[in-house]
Formats: C-alpha cells, sequence, structure tokens
C-alpha cells in the first residue's frame, strides 16, 4: 500500500467534495472542539466605507485553499527541508459566525463567541474575515489569554477613535485594541501613503505603543529588522489585511492601495515572527473575491495561511 494512504481510500481531488477550509473536517458543535487549529469563518463586512463584498471572504478562501489540501502526506518544502502540517497538525473548520444583517454589535458577538470556543478548546484560532472589524471581537475573546502583542499587516493604519458616532468600523479595531490593558503593543506593518486615518491617529497610535512601519521600510529592514519590533519573548496575534499586499497580485478587496507587498515579502516576516514567537492567533480580512475574477486574491488568502500555520506548527516541534 502506498505510504501517503491514497491507494486506501479516494484520491479526493481539490475541486471533489465541500469546500471546508484546506479540506478538513467541520465541527458543527462548538462545544467538541478536538484539534490543534480551528478556522472560523466571519462574513461580515457591515463595517466598510467603500466596496462591500468581504462577507463572501470566508467562502472564497474556503473555496481557493482546496487547492492546497495536500492529501495525507503533508507539504514538502524543499527550500526549508520540511514537511509542512502533517497528520500530526489537527486541523477543523468550524463554519461561520451567525451575521444579523444591520447589527453589529451582535453580529460581533457571535464572532467572539466562536472564537472563544476554540480558545476554550485549547486551540489556535484562525479566522477569516469579513471586514477588518471583525478584528474587535477576536480580540475581545483574549481578555483572559494573558499580555500579547500585536502583528498587523496591512495597507491602512486602522487607528481612528470615532466617528459620527462610529467605533466598530474597519477604520477602528487597532485603535480598539490598543487600548486594551493586555495588548501590550502593536507592530503595524506595511503602512502607506494616503489612509483612512488622520495624523492625529498616527500620533495616538505611537503614544499607545505603536511602531509604524511603511513597505519600504519594512523592506530597508528586511524580515529579521521588522520582526525585532516585537519584544522578545511575547506571544503574538496576528492581523493580515490582505490590502497590504501590492493589487497588481491582490485586486479582490474593498479598499486596495498601490505600492503594496509581495508575496515573499510577507511570508518571510511571517516566517521569522513564528520562529521567534508563539502565536495565539490569526485573522485574515478584506478578501472581497467578487473584485478578482480570476480567484487569485482568494489563492493567495489561502496560501499565505497555510504556509504560516505550516511555520507556526513546525517551529513547535
Amino acid at each position: 500500500m502506498s505510504s501517503h494512504g491514497y491507494d486506501a481510500g479516494r484520491l479526493n481531488l481539490p475541486f471533489v467534495g465541500i469546500a471546508t477550509f484546506a479540506k478538513k473536517p467541520y465541527v458543527a458543535n462548538w462545544n467538541s472542539i478536538d484539534a490543534d487549529v480551528a478556522i472560523l469563518g466571519a462574513p461580515f463586512d457591515f463595517g466598510t466605507q467603500f466596496r462591500s463584498g468581504a462577507r463572501f471572504g470566508p467562502r472564497g478562501v474556503r473555496e481557493a485553499s482546496t487547492l492546497f489540501s495536500f492529501g495525507h502526506a503533508g507539504a514538502y518544502d524543499h527550500e526549508d527541508d520540511a514537511t509542512y502540517l502533517g497528520a500530526d497538525v489537527r486541523m477543523v473548520d468550524i463554519g461561520d459566525a451567525d451575521i444579523i444583517h444591520t447589527d453589529t454589535l451582535k453580529s460581533h458577538a457571535n464572532i467572539e463567541a466562536g472564537v472563544r470556543a476554540i480558545l476554550a478548546a485549547g486551540a489556535l484560532p484562525v479566522t477569516i474575515g469579513g471586514d477588518h472589524s471583525i478584528n474587535i471581537p477576536c480580540i475581545n475573546a483574549f481578555d483572559d489569554q494573558g499580555d500579547f502583542h500585536i502583528l498587523q499587516i496591512d495597507a491602512h493604519l486602522d487607528f481612528v477613535d470615532e466617528r459620527h458616532g462610529v467605533r466598530y468600523g474597519h477604520g477602528n479595531p487597532m485603535r480598539r485594541a490598543a487600548e486594551k490593558p493586555y495588548v501590550t503593543g502593536l507592530s503595524q506593518v506595511g503602512i502607506r501613503n494616503v489612509s483612512s486615518t488622520a495624523k492625529e491617529g498616527y500620533d495616538d497610535a505611537r503614544a499607545m505603543g505603536s511602531q509604524i512601519i511603511s513597505v519600504r521600510q519594512a523592506r530597508a529592514m528586511g524580515r529579521t529588522g521588522v520582526a525585532a519590533t516585537i519584544p522578545q519573548g511575547s506571544p503574538v496575534y496576528i492581523t493580515i489585511d490582505i490590502d497590504a499586499f501590492c493589487p497588481s497580485i491582490a485586486p479582490g478587496t474593498g479598499t486596495p492601495s498601490h505600492g503594496g507587498f509581495l508575496y515573499y515579502d510577507v511570508l518571510e516576516i511571517l516566517q521569522s515572527v513564528a520562529q521567534k514567537h508563539q502565536i495565539i492567533g490569526i485573522d485574515l480580512v478584506e478578501v472581497a473575491p467578487d473584485y478578482d475574477p480570476t480567484g487569485s486574491t482568494s489563492i493567495l488568502a489561502a496560501q499565505v495561511l497555510l504556509n504560516l500555520l505550516g511555520f507556526i506548527f513546525h517551529a513547535k516541534d
């Protein structure tokens, strides 16, 4: 029999079957999560200020991720001489938080409940948005997990305090995070050009413990320089906005910003951080598949998440 087990069952090609994340088992009961990693969809985009559509992000990223459902033996990387995400890493997909149309607070509460269920099970929560406001309930769910640092990879600072009473839109999440006593600082990487945050927001961010790094600065610093902005020994929560990437490779997003990262710019930063820090949670947001008929934005998102998870569990080993 094949050592990979293909001869014993279905070939199970990427386009066959139900599109859970990486074709991993679906767990409908959030009280019976038994895994190392659990994927939660947060299909919420009421926080957007321009083009909506990120509500279809979880569905798009899941479908794209089936391309990387590696069968039975994990994924071998010849550059790293490592096999990532083998059978020893147990991953499940717990479906989506229920979204209540027009009700941000109830929708966010449902997302928070999903992240809390994953943490209660001792698994690593990976939340797929949705717009960047879904980071707010994700960070809320960590109120009993100890202190940590946030690594944000994004074109925009997202540090607006309040505008016209809006405090929980996709321009607010990093401000809401910085207010938490258990968030010890932020590394905000990829921030560039015109932004939705005014100068006083940048001043506030620095005063509240942020280091702000543009794409050009990140390239000059190198991946080790960027990683060094995170305090040694600090656990890290990673939030990735797909608009951190150049729209030439990630057009499927609501607020594209030219001058962004290319794939390895981000991947090498993530690998360096995963090698040196405990990663306690991840979200990836702002994929709006309908703006990219090629599907490459969703594929990029899935590929980044799976590689990051591979780095995390390889570093643990």
